[in-house]
């Protein structure tokens, strides 16, 4: 595997890779063994010249002259800098209309995601299975985290509960906290919190629109 460049990915550069990797692996699904910096630049609408300064801090495969870059080792590369390589395996707490829907998102596991269990104090989900993901009541949490070594704990619950649902995801040993809850969380030092607040989203959406109304569409 190739090593990537020393120079340190943006934030807005590592959120443009997912997008680069969904677009290698479709031409990988149609036998596509080469692809020019341009192409990638015009199929996601970024300029070529970010494109090829991305591709250089993850990956040092070279381009060769009228052919491109080779397209399986891209993707092995964007997959190793991002982590998708690890298999990581979580668990989903709160498995109500959000929890749902992000059990039945199924592209997960393109990303090396698994949500192996959901838990929920509703008696009524308890000991069913949503997706193929089964539900277990609270008390088990601990249990099936600690004897499954599970890395990632995400929180859709509300928030009035996502707190005290975060201390037990830690103590069960969960390093990393991906949280949809509209709360900001404590955690000790050490455990990463990834926070997907809709309102902050929505007031960026709205922010922008608003601008756009006013003085006409963004540039690209």
């Amino acid at each position: 595997m190739a090593e990537k460049d020393t120079r340190e990915l943006s934030v807005q550069g590592v959120k443009r890779l997912p997008y680069y990797l969904k677009y290698l692996k479709e031409l990988e699904a149609s036998n596509t063994p080469y692809v020019p910096a341009a192409a990638i630049a015009d199929s996601l609408g970024i300029y070529e010249v970010q494109v090829r300064k991305d591709l250089a801090a993850v990956s040092s495969q070279p381009g060769k002259p009228r052919v491109g870059f080779c397209v399986h080792g891209l993707i092995e590369d964007i997959q190793h800098f991002l982590g998708y390589d690890n298999a990581n395996v979580a668990v989903l707490v709160g498995a109500g209309h959000l929890g749902q829907a992000l059990l039945s998102y199924g592209e997960f596991a393109h990303y090396g995601l698994k949500i192996a269990a959901a838990f929920d104090n509703n008696p009524d989900l308890q000991g069913s299975s949503i997706h193929g993901c089964p539900v277990y009541g609270m008390d088990m949490l601990p249990i099936v985290c600690q004897q499954n070594n599970i890395p990632i704990g995400i929180i859709t619950t509300p928030a009035q509960y996502a707190q005290d649902v975060c201390d037990q995801l830690v103590a069960a040993g969960c390093k990393a906290i991906w949280n949809f809850a509209h709360v900001h969380l404590y955690v000790p030092e050490g455990t990463l919190v990834q926070n997907e607040d809709m309102a902050v989203s929505f007031a960026l959406l709205s922010n922008r629109l608003a601008k756009t109304m006013r003085t006409g569409p963004e540039e690209a």
